[in-house]
């Protein structure tokens, strides 16, 4: 069994966003590209956005600090700590309105 503390992780990953010249940060802290499940910790420092990008399955984005915003063409839905967004399968983006880190889980389609 593997434990870890997301929280710790979430503190790690905004200070090193902070310190990037892409002022965001990330880490696959379960699965990855060969398995299905994959789950990854996301900070960005506020108003970074990763730009419009295609869902590759189910997803879902944690918010575990902060406010970021997701994006389908024209629609958008807000988040903050301790809300789940469902990802809609289409092309999609995050902006973060605070500093923020999400915990994205994507089950990727077969």
């Amino acid at each position: 069994m593997q434990k870890m503390s997301l929280d710790a992780l979430a503190r790690e990953h905004l200070d090193r966003a902070r310190q990037s010249s892409a002022q965001r940060s990330a880490e696959t802290v379960y699965g990855g590209h060969e398995h299905m499940l994959r789950q990854t910790i996301i900070a960005l420092v506020a108003g970074t956005t990763l730009a419009d990008h295609e869902n590759p399955g189910e997803a879902t984005a944690h918010v575990l600090s902060g406010r970021v915003r997701l994006g389908v063409g024209t629609d958008s839905w807000e988040g903050r700590d301790g809300d789940l967004i469902v990802i809609p399968p289409a092309r999609h983006n995050l902006q973060a309105i605070e500093d923020s880190v999400v915990l994205l889980t994507v089950a990727k389609s077969t």
